[in-house]
């Protein structure tokens, strides 16, 4: 079978991996850059490792033709609008951190009004975004002028010990491991292994997948007051260093290939509350 890579990074050492097992399975495995026309014969399923514009477009016509994607086109642009998942993870009960829209530079001039201290985030996810932690107006002017036109939303900084669940899901199958938050005092530190998540994580990561209608995806968890509370959602992230990923997402790949499997359904949103709306 043709499997079809849409990424800029076919060296990423997920891709390259799951290449490898592909290869030796007797299967292909053809690349395609992100901004690329469609091609004239397509790949019998794509993995989606990309989300500009230009790949989401592509996927969308690949789509159109019946090939199948892996995050489908849909649900790889719903997850970039941080709000609409936030609105959709509510809907759906999930312990998702509140979140509302702001502008950087209402926050700098009204400060005491907000409080904090929080967490800014570009509203819409991509690589090199806005994520920062903001305890001062002062802060908050920096970043205006930093980022002046950026559109963000804020969450309130949720009490914790600096360190973050990090879940990822291959098909049904989570990966996790402990890793030190980008906004915790202090310099970077090692990842730890987990052993065992705690009680609910597993479910709660697999509910993710089925709320947002995605196969291949990161969630985000803090431990707060002993429960978990989802920061984030990522459609197929960079998944490093996880043993039995590369062979979940091969797996996956040949049964959708197959016509044994079919991509997760997008997520269903009520009308007028899709991504920008």
């Amino acid at each position: 079978m043709r499997i079809g890579l849409i990424t800029p990074a076919p060296d990423h050492p997920l891709l390259t991996a799951t290449t490898a097992l592909l290869h030796a399975a007797g299967h292909t495995v053809e690349v395609t850059a992100p901004d690329a026309d469609r091609p004239a014969d397509p790949a019998d399923v794509y993995l989606l490792k990309a989300r500009t514009p230009a790949a989401l477009a592509l996927a969308a016509a690949l789509e159109q033709l019946g090939v199948p994607v892996l995050n489908s086109s849909a649900a790889t642009a719903f997850c970039q609008d941080r709000l609409a998942m936030a609105d959709q993870a509510g809907r759906a009960g999930l312990p998702f951190a509140p979140t509302r829209t702001a502008t950087l530079a209402v926050l700098a001039a009204d400060w005491p009004a907000h409080g904090g201290p929080l967490v800014v985030k570009s509203r819409h996810s991509r690589r090199g975004d806005l994520v920062a932690r903001v305890t001062t107006g002062a802060e908050a002017a920096r970043l205006a002028a930093r980022w002046p036109q950026e559109p963000v939303v804020v969450q309130d900084l949720a009490p914790g010990d600096g360190w973050d669940h990090k879940l990822w899901v291959v098909d049904g199958e989570p990966f996790a491991e402990l890793r030190r938050s980008e906004l915790a005092d202090g310099g970077p530190l090692p990842h730890r292994r987990v052993e065992r998540l705690p009680a609910g994580y597993a479910d709660l990561a697999l509910a993710v997948g089925r709320t947002f209608g995605l196969d291949v995806y990161g969630v985000d968890v803090l431990d707060v007051a002993g429960g978990p509370l989802i920061v984030d959602v990522n459609a197929f992230p960079g998944i490093r260093g996880q043993r039995g990923a590369p062979a979940a997402l091969a797996a996956l790949a040949t049964e959708v290939a197959a016509g044994r499997r079919h991509p997760a359904p997008g997520p269903r949103v009520p009308a007028g509350r899709q991504p920008g709306a």
